[in-house]
């Protein structure tokens, strides 16, 4: 089930919330416990799906060492797939409208799509779809949360193009890529942007403002909107710093062991990512709370591998 993982997990939804100016609620909560079903299921059947790959490269993995058996592993990802739908479904239909086509894809993945050259969009359209679901279930809305879900989805596709060769080597063109994504990541999650809508705002017409003056508009200053910045900054700067440096490495020597450990920081990069996002929406508590997940995250994968 690889513990560490999860960590990375409750940002999604927390983001997904912040991208739409609404403060998480207990529908947040209920799909926050979706996406961990989910995120689980998958990690299940992925485990199903490659018993026997893994018994060739990885034969210290839970089946091929006999310590699970498939017909377990399987019967897991069915009945978490099945809780992630109806927590999905308790917090409200547009949460399930979207953990609906999020588990296909999750099941797709594993099943058919992994050893494909479609598997990493897979993966990165799941990610994607997770920060999505947290925005559904809190409002009920999640137009304002597609480009946070599509910064989050191109790291995941990312991460999983270099995880392509982990158990092997091979090219430094993915770790370099995935560098140089990384870059551009951090600059478009850093850069300014307006806040998200709260509420429904009133129309402008008839409030008498359509024939106002025109002439230089001067910037508005939002009080919240420095501190904000600052938070966003620092947390890309981690972002940048968590995955760079083993991307680095491994373009550097794309040995089996180099390769595990980029793949390995860059879902730990998950974490600061989210939190950036949810800090550029002025998600500052959604931010704060998303960061504190990254230590546990860490300690927890000193004791099981992420990957």
């Amino acid at each position: 089930m690889r513990l560490p993982a999860l960590f990375s997990v409750p940002g999604d939804a927390l983001a997904g919330a912040a991208a739409t100016g609404s403060a998480p609620g207990s529908r947040t909560l209920l799909a926050i416990g979706s996406s961990l079903c989910l995120y689980e299921a998958g990690m299940a059947l992925n485990d199903w799906a490659d018993r026997d790959i893994d018994a060739v490269e990885r034969p210290h993995r839970p089946l091929p060492s006999g310590r699970v058996r498939p017909a377990a592993a399987l019967t897991a990802a069915c009945a978490l797939t099945g809780a992630g739908l109806a927590l999905a479904a308790s917090a409200g239909r547009p949460a399930l409208a979207v953990a609906a086509p999020l588990a296909a894809t999750v099941w797709a993945y594993d099943l058919g799509l992994k050893h494909t050259p479609a598997g990493p969009v897979a993966m990165g359209a799941a990610r994607g779809l997770d920060l999505l679901l947290g925005a559904a279930a809190t409002t009920g809305r999640a137009r304002h949360a597609l480009p946070s879900a599509a910064l989050l989805g191109t790291h995941t596709l990312t991460v999983t193009t270099v995880s392509r060769q982990e158990a092997r080597g091979g090219s430094p063109l993915a770790p370099l890529a995935a560098l140089a994504t990384t870059a551009l990541l951090t600059r478009q999650v850093t850069r300014r942007s307006a806040p998200p809508a709260r509420g429904h705002g009133a129309s402008a017409k008839g409030t008498g403002t359509a024939h106002a003056p025109t002439g230089p508009r001067r910037p508005t200053r939002n009080p919240g909107q420095e501190p904000a910045a600052l938070l966003t900054a620092a947390l890309g700067a981690a972002y940048a710093a968590t995955a760079a440096r083993p991307y680095f490495h491994a373009a550097l020597n794309p040995s089996p062991p180099l390769t595990q450990r980029a793949v390995g920081a860059g879902i730990r990069a998950t974490i600061p990512l989210q939190a950036s996002l949810a800090a550029r929406s002025r998600g500052t508590a959604a931010a704060l709370l998303i960061a504190a997940l990254a230590p546990l995250g860490a300690r927890f994968a000193k004791k099981v591998s992420v990957t």
